[in-house]
């Protein structure tokens, strides 16, 4: 069998896969450590049908800057356990200093439409002297419509630098939160003191699950680095909440409602949606998509489950959903719902949690 792997839905949604996978590191000082974060990556298909990998990676240490992070993917179809492909990528940060955190994007060589699985590892890194945190960014106003525009300003600190960019990592409105995609701004060579303008205009990529409401903003170049700014996107009009989510249960086949449940059983996560208004007033439909996440409890909680189902409200009132789900592992674990609309834009706060167990 593979090992730790989910299946995943490439083109309309993204599965999210644990963090807990085994770990070979290339320096065994016990001050030195790195870890796939909580923040859940996932998987898509882009516009080019390639099959990418995002995510992030944690360096634990409090003493110790990381270099060299090797992450190792495995891409599979749903019949053979041999890999279609194999990827080696490392972090967008070259040095991830102590505690600090760096996202990643790994994209397959091919345009294989079978890849349909997939399995990450942390395969190791190497300690390394840290950089100087002599940059800073700051943020002008941002505008979102079509597209996501903004100006900024890099400081540089008292010396020279090159390789200079500037990131952005968007993150979604799940919890917790996980990153959908990684932008960069090239900046190039920049002279001490210097102060330079750089400016972001594009369209948000939404093929993937989560319509992103916010991005981490940072920069490196080859020997400077700066602190993240944690940027919240302006909510547009099309984000007015026209469903409450509520009256979340787990059912059985008899619609019996459950606390507890048995692992390899299937069971129905059903939601009550009270509709105030359609969204499109012509035809009284608000179409919308309907998402269940399930999290085990833990000190680290992590996705055990996302479902998905597409469908119209009729009319205003209240109106129900649900979706299937077969448990894998035993514990307490955490239900999550959330209504969004087809461009993956929130339209209902999210249901309320319900706690269940599975024996």
């Amino acid at each position: 069998m593979k090992k730790i792997i989910l299946s995943i839905f490439l083109i309309l949604i993204l599965f999210p896969i644990s963090s807990g996978f085994s770990q070979e590191y290339s320096d065994n000082k016990p001050t030195l450590s790195a870890v796939l974060t909580s923040d859940s990556p996932f998987v898509y298909k882009d516009d080019e049908g390639y099959a990418v990998v995002v995510g992030a990676v944690e360096n634990t240490s409090t003493l110790t800057s990381i270099t060299d992070v090797r992450i190792h993917v495995n891409f599979y179809d749903d019949v053979s356990d041999e890999p279609l492909e194999i990827i080696e990528g490392g972090t967008i940060l070259e040095v991830i200093p102590p505690l600090g955190k760096s996202p990643y994007m790994i994209r397959t060589n091919s345009q294989n439409p079978d890849i349909t699985q997939v399995s990450v590892s942390l395969e190791g890194f190497n300690s390394s002297s840290s950089k100087s945190k002599q940059l800073s960014i700051e943020l002008g106003d941002i505008v979102l419509d079509d597209t996501l525009r903004f100006s900024g300003v890099l400081k540089n600190g008292a010396a020279p630098i090159n390789n200079t960019n500037v990131y952005l990592a968007f993150y979604d409105n799940f919890d917790p939160p996980r990153i959908v995609g990684v932008s960069t701004i090239p900046i190039g060579a920049v002279m001490l003191n210097e102060i330079i303008n750089f400016s972001f205009n594009e369209k948000i990529q939404t093929s993937y699950v989560g319509f992103p409401v916010g991005f981490l903003l940072f920069s490196e170049s080859d020997v400077f680095y700066s602190d993240t700014v944690d940027v919240k996107l302006p909510e547009s009009e099309i984000t007015t909440r026209l469903v409450t989510i509520s009256d979340v249960s787990v059912l059985d086949s008899q619609g019996k409602s459950l606390s507890e449940i048995n692992v390899g059983s299937t069971v129905k996560i059903q939601s009550k949606a009270w509709i105030q208004f359609s969204a499109d007033q012509k035809s009284n439909e608000t179409p919308y998509s309907y998402y269940v996440q399930i999290k085990q409890s833990g000190k680290t909680p992590f996705v055990e489950f996302i479902g998905k189902y597409d469908g119209r409200y009729i009319g205003a009132g209240s109106q129900s959903q649900s979706i299937d789900w077969i448990p894998e592992n035993t514990g307490l674990f955490f239900i999550e719902t959330f209504v969004w609309d087809r461009n993956n834009i929130p339209i209902a706060n999210q249901g309320p949690v319900v706690l269940v167990v599975v024996k």
